[in-house]
């Protein structure tokens, strides 16, 4: 069985402590580290893993012993919303597994983390144990200081751990999703208004593209704001469908495109029909792509030729 974790941990500034939560996943032999993108900005480092369900449990349980010992949550300061150092872990079937074995990895998992670390955790997504808990940003709502007000409640009790936040390490949140793509498009301007205006339009809960989510982000480093999204179904809101009605909505408002950015990774069944989409190829056909007639061939490849006398 393999499946994919991509743990959010509230830190990406500080480059000795994000070396040290990288080492921190590479010590078990039964997972692999596949990626790791750090934004100051958004103060958070997003990490990749893939790896068998023990694999993964080792690793990240090594990663929230070092974000204890590093972060304090009551100090982080960041654009991105956050209620913990380990803000969100997330489980994705990737091969041989389910989204429900995927379910009782989460619980499994922040069960450990409740008993070892005295974290108290939230399940979401699928493994969610109440209707109002799926959507991540519902638990997220007025960050750590709105949910450490609401945790007492019956309604908002934890589904492991104590009921009120860890003192340094906060709230963590840990669920079974499928693939997710974290894409944000960077604005010639530093109007945050124009920002969240864009972000209204595009977001499906305000009535935009469907399977996306976006906030508006102040880029600390720039002078210019981002409209950071998750695309939660490519397949239904592809990648170039959800950048070319930001670009709409900034060219109405006399605003440029300064790039736009991939976080972490993202399915070739993603990124190729964007490509695609973008280039207004015609008659494409998936066989043109290079790598998978190659891959192809490697996987059968032909017999001996006799040569021809």
């Amino acid at each position: 069985m393999l499946v994919e974790a991509v743990p959010n941990v509230s830190e990406g500034r500080r480059h000795e402590v994000i070396a040290r939560l990288v080492n921190s996943v590479q010590q078990s032999p039964e997972s692999r580290l596949l990626d790791c993108s750090s934004d100051p900005s958004h103060n958070r480092t997003v990490l990749t893993l893939v790896g068998t369900p023990r694999g993964l449990t080792a690793s990240l349980l090594l990663l929230y012993e070092v974000a204890i010992e590093l972060i304090d949550v009551t100090i982080h300061m960041g654009e991105h919303p956050r209620i913990g150092i380990v803000d969100v872990v997330p489980f994705v079937p990737i091969r041989d597994i389910s989204i429900a074995d995927c379910v009782t990895l989460a619980n499994e998992f922040g069960s450990s983390v409740a008993d070892r670390y005295g974290v108290p955790v939230y399940l979401y997504e699928y493994a969610a144990t109440q209707p109002e808990r799926r959507a991540l940003e519902n638990i997220r709502r007025g960050q750590l200081e709105g949910l450490t007000k609401r945790m007492s409640s019956g309604t908002w009790r934890p589904d492991f751990g104590p009921s009120s936040p860890h003192p340094t390490a906060g709230v963590s949140t840990i669920g079974a999703r499928r693939t997710l793509i974290a894409f944000n498009v960077n604005l010639e301007t530093d109007d945050i208004e124009i920002a969240n205006e864009i972000a209204r339009t595009v977001r499906t809960r305000d009535g935009g593209l469907p399977h996306v989510k976006a906030i508006a982000v102040r880029l600390m480093d720039q002078a210019r704001v981002q409209v950071s999204m998750n695309l939660t179904d490519y397949t239904q809101t592809p990648i170039h469908r959800a950048y070319k009605l930001v670009k709409h909505e900034a060219t109405k408002r006399s605003v440029k495109i300064a790039e736009s950015e991939l976080v972490g990774l993202a399915p070739a069944d993603a990124l190729i029909p964007s490509a695609v989409g973008a280039l207004e190829i015609t008659k494409f056909r998936p066989d043109q792509v290079l790598d998978d007639q190659i891959a192809k061939f490697y996987a059968d490849p032909p017999g001996s030729l006799s040569e021809e006398r």
